[in-house]
């Protein structure tokens, strides 16, 4: 049997990341994946490290754990431990490495290539993996959500939870598409249309573009909503910028908007293409446009997982109920906007642990 004094469970950003704190120490970083798939394909290639702007707000959870863990390990720290990767600032607020794989080859670390199946403790932990059983003084999952599961994610996270007396709030898909109730099909008809609105869902605002597709809507502010969003309505203004004035254009010619979108909202809502000075009911609508979503597009296009372990039976991010069981990223019951907010979460709860990790060593 393989022994090793803490045994980090996931080779993601948050594994990866607590294992580069911990050189010279005895761990063991297990996982069933070579290559970290989600870096890897995150931001187009590119990888969405972390923001500029980086408060407890732009997150769903615990509020105060949030702001500790953030303050431990800010956005500051992800870019100085970056440093000598290649990277800039897009959208002015949000970092893109060049490439995925200089995040990977940053973080890369030596692994044991397992499936792991599960963990029971006695005196010590043991890991259960398809190449046998790993003995372990301590254990940190870090096994991330279970969105992108064509790239290997699984819930064994929630499972080992589970086993050790721990709840685990309902996974949901989150930073996804939204699909339609039958009253919005039009928008189907604008696949592949694009533009520039405000979505208002419970207390949030987030302006930013929506892309039409044929299986609803999407882009960077339904993303945003999405994790926000339970059940009940959402408000789109489509002219969050624009400045009625009297013209005699017709609203297809007038309006900062895709042509084709317009004279599709005009034809659905009964309104005739006219000028924009009679016009007023259609505008209206068009800046306090209200519906509900059918549902969103699933695990399989989700970005992000929301839910997971509850925050509120860990203490510094260690079980309540069993010493030396710590739970770190994306498994945890925090979930960031779009905008590179996760990774920053993955590495700051991994720095967290590290430095925990590193006191009693």
């Amino acid at each position: 049997m393989i022994k090793t004094d803490i045994a980090i469970l996931g080779a993601g950003a948050s594994g990866l990341f607590l294992a580069s704190f911990l050189d010279g120490k005895d761990y063991l970083l297990i996982d069933h994946n070579q290559t970290p798939l989600k870096i890897k394909v995150s931001g187009g290639g590119k990888c969405n490290f972390t923001n500029e702007f980086v408060t407890p707000d732009n997150y769903l959870g615990d509020k105060k754990l949030i702001k500790k863990v953030l303050d431990n390990f800010s956005n500051k720290d992800v870019l100085r431990f970056f440093r000598d990767i290649k990277y800039k600032k897009i959208k002015n607020n949000q970092y893109f490495a060049s490439s995925s794989n200089e995040i990977i080859k940053k973080l890369n670390k030596k692994k044991f290539l397992a499936e792991i199946l599960g963990v029971e403790k006695d005196n010590n932990f043991i890991v259960h993996t398809s190449k046998g059983d790993i003995r372990a003084n301590k254990v940190v999952v870090a096994t991330g959500g279970v969105s992108y599961k064509k790239l290997g994610a699984t819930d064994i996270g929630y499972k080992i939870a589970k086993s050790f007396g721990h709840c685990v709030t309902a996974p949901l898909p989150a930073l996804v598409g939204l699909s339609l109730q039958k009253e919005q099909f039009w928008m189907k008809n604008l696949s592949g249309v694009s533009l520039k609105a405000k979505i208002e869902v419970e207390d949030k605002l987030f302006f930013d573009d929506i892309l039409f597709s044929h299986r609803g809507i999407t882009g960077p502010a339904v993303l945003n909503a999405s994790l926000y969003w339970k059940k009940g309505k959402i408000k789109c203004d489509f002219l969050p910028e624009y400045d009625i004035k009297k013209s005699n254009k017709t609203l297809s010619n007038a309006l900062p908007l895709p042509k084709r979108f317009t004279l599709e909202f005009l034809k659905t809502h009964n309104f005739k293409d006219l000028p924009v000075n009679h016009s007023q009911k259609a505008i209206n609508l068009l800046k306090n446009y209200e519906f509900a979503p059918a549902g969103n597009f699933g695990f399989d296009k989700a970005e992000a997982t929301k839910g997971g372990v509850g925050t509120n039976e860990l203490v510094k991010l260690e079980s309540k109920f069993v010493k030396n069981l710590y739970f770190i990223g994306e498994v945890v019951d925090v979930t960031g906007e779009l905008g590179g907010y996760n990774f920053q979460w993955c590495f700051s709860s991994a720095k967290y642990i590290a430095d925990i990790l590193s006191k009693m060593i």
